[in-house]
């Protein structure tokens, strides 16, 4: 265990930390499992419906305690995570308030704060309460996604209720940062606002255009079989958990709502230039959202997990794709996913590589391009 981890703890604090869980999906997972990583002393207890995650996260030595109901295991937690969707984020409060010790801080990991926040003031529990939203995430869920490093380098975005000690809320931040995230202090209001724009409403983007081009697609389904590369890539969060984004929406829909309406003003401009061929509108369209997504930083992980992939010519033939895969392995470089695709962003099929991690995919970019291949930047 590093220096840096425990700066903000002594020893005997670090040996005391008991940490709950209600919810052990892929965020509670990911958390639980970074916990693990950096703090092996601390005895975790989690609560979760499905009893073969928490028999999992038992045998993977994750958790300490499964609990099959949020009893008298979570007396006593220094941190209590509440993980599952919102809407029930919301009635476990009442379930684990009964629970808590003095000091101790309870959050969430809930996309929608607003509504967590009201409850918390009904139930009086201010005091206690950090709102938690790790800005990290995965089209894939369940536990058996989780991950330690999921969280790792993402913004993790705290509001506090006003009731909160400020040297609670310092705290919890070292914490939060210790797990490698970044943590951010916000107003609850304002993070709705944020969220419904940069993450709520590309989730319905995504998920309405499959559907359009499912309703639009022919009898024998050519638009399915012809899309790739360019629309799995855009729309692959549209495969994310049905359960947790209507509970979003139900939670977020006044600011859902509002975003919809400015995008879809946005979209009928976007139609009149194409009705009217406006080179003027339609270049500068594309140019402003080229420019101001390029100034986008790609420092942290932000709200939609980023996926890192590497994009080459091949030559189509036997022992291609092998040859490539053995220059990577040989380096050391773990692969992902690995498949040629074709569209029309490229002349001919390329070779897409998924991998891990950002350091592995420049890695391999640079090895590729010693070996003479044409690599693509995207």
């Amino acid at each position: 265990m590093n220096e840096f981890t425990h700066s903000f703890l002594s020893s005997a604090e670090v040996r005391r930390k008991k940490i709950g869980f209600i919810g052990l999906g892929l965020i509670g997972g990911s958390i639980a499992r970074a916990i693990r990583q950096y703090y092996p002393e601390y005895t975790i207890t989690a609560f979760d419906k499905n009893k073969e995650t928490l028999a999992l996260a038992t045998q993977e030595s994750v958790i300490d305690v499964a609990a099959v109901h949020i009893d008298d295991s979570f007396r006593g937690c220094d941190y209590i995570f509440l993980c599952a969707p919102v809407s029930y984020n919301n009635a476990y409060l009442k379930q684990v308030a009964c629970y808590l010790k003095e000091g101790c801080i309870l959050t969430d990991v809930g996309s929608v704060k607003t509504s967590i926040h009201q409850e918390i003031k009904k139930l009086k529990l201010g005091k206690y309460f950090i709102g938690g939203h790790p800005m990290a995430g995965s089209e894939k869920s369940g536990y058996t996604n989780s991950k330690a490093m999921l969280i790792e380098n993402a913004y993790y975005i705290l509001t506090p209720a006003q009731e909160v000690p400020e040297e609670k809320i310092s705290e919890f931040q070292n914490f939060i940062e210790s797990l490698k995230a970044l943590p951010v202090v916000l107003n609850y209001h304002l993070h709705d606002q944020i969220t419904a724009a940069i993450s709520h409403l590309p989730h319905i983007i995504a998920s309405t255009l499959v559907c359009l081009v499912k309703d639009a697609d022919t009898p024998d389904e050519l638009m399915k079989q012809l899309a790739a590369g360019g629309f799995k890539d855009i729309t692959r969060i549209a495969s994310s958990s049905p359960t947790m984004w209507q509970h979003i929406c139900l939670k977020n829909k006044e600011n859902i709502s509002h975003i919809l309406e400015q995008y879809i003003s946005v979209l009928e401009e976007a139609k009149a230039s194409v009705d009217e061929g406006d080179e003027q509108a339609l270049y500068h369209l594309f140019d402003s959202s080229r420019n101001y997504r390029n100034s986008i930083p790609g420092g942290s992980s932000g709200p939609i997990k980023k996926v890192f992939a590497v994009y080459c010519d091949i030559i189509d033939e036997a022992g291609g794709i092998a040859t490539i895969a053995t220059i990577l392995a040989s380096n050391n470089i773990n692969l992902k996913n690995i498949g040629i695709i074709h569209n029309r962003e490229f002349e001919e099929g390329v070779l897409r590589i998924e991998f891990y991690d950002d350091a592995s995919s420049r890695k391999a970019s640079e090895l590729l391009q010693k070996y003479r291949y044409i690599v693509y930047e995207r």
